[in-house]
């Protein structure tokens, strides 16, 4: 099943985060506990708390949490066509601010063989569907694509982020798309993307300007290469009339250039 019983894990460990690392390890084989519990809190796994796993537990099942995801999973495999990966849940770091401001307390990590979710004990339904739809289209952009991650470019990175919000978009509605693809008027975009992206397109991900320049840090427009991923991914498919399974495994440069030819 791809969904993990972490809220057996979490009656018995939640006060020790590090033993709930230690069950992770197979899924991370070359990384240390430590690494795993720095990396988890980095990226929104809750931090030291007063309430007891099985507080914690029984409001997530109250929220149906672990019964949503997988059923939410199944159905997206089938339309999607993607892969079974082991999906684990954790509660999210809800004293973040800037993550309860920003995404409403829930994050994810998406990889190709595994997906992590953290989430708020109370996350409704939709909300909770819109992060799985979000995460898992990640997975199965990397399925669909076959391209080794070390060798993504900030324009598959633009992309794969446009493809995912655009997924909860087909599946949900507007209503429950993140509030950065309203940030910048067409017009807006297609100056960044011009002036902006366009020209740093083939760096690395491992370069420093490709975080810089996906999310918008320092000196350039907030989220910059989310929106023009996004709106990237709307021109295509508005012009070929088609879904998100349709270009699942599309080459990035034939989105862009359609897009913008």
């Amino acid at each position: 099943m791809p969904v993990i019983d972490t809220d057996h894990w979490l009656m018995d460990f939640y006060q020790v985060p590090i033993e709930l690392c230690n069950k992770m390890k197979p899924l991370f084989p070359d990384v240390s506990s430590k690494d795993i519990l720095d990396y988890f809190r980095m990226h929104g796994m809750y931090q030291k708390s007063s309430h007891s796993g099985r507080e914690v537990v029984r409001t997530m099942e109250q929220s149906n949490i672990w019964s949503i995801v997988d059923q939410e999973h199944k159905a997206l495999k089938k339309k999607w066509k993607g892969p079974d990966v082991p999906i684990v849940i954790l509660p999210s770091n809800t004293a973040n601010q800037k993550l309860m401001t920003e995404t409403k307390g829930k994050a994810g990590l998406a990889f190709s063989d595994k997906l992590i979710l953290f989430v708020p004990a109370t996350i409704s339904e939709h909300e909770l569907k819109a992060l799985l739809i979000h995460e898992y289209n990640h997975v199965c952009r990397l399925w669909h694509l076959q391209k080794d991650e070390q060798l993504f470019t900030l324009l598959d990175s633009i992309i794969l982020e446009g493809l995912a919000e655009h997924a909860v978009r087909e599946r949900l509605g507007t209503a429950f798309i993140s509030n950065w693809t309203n940030f910048y008027s067409n017009e807006q975009i297609n100056r960044i993307w011009n002036k902006v992206i366009l020209p740093d397109r083939k760096l690395n991900r491992s370069h420093p300007l490709h975080n810089q320049l996906l999310y918008g840090w320092n000196k350039f427009p907030k989220m910059a290469g989310y929106c023009v991923g996004y709106y990237l991914v709307e021109n295509y498919l508005r012009e070929k009339k088609i879904g998100i399974v349709d270009i699942l495994g599309e080459e990035s440069e034939v989105i862009a250039n359609l897009s913008y030819s």
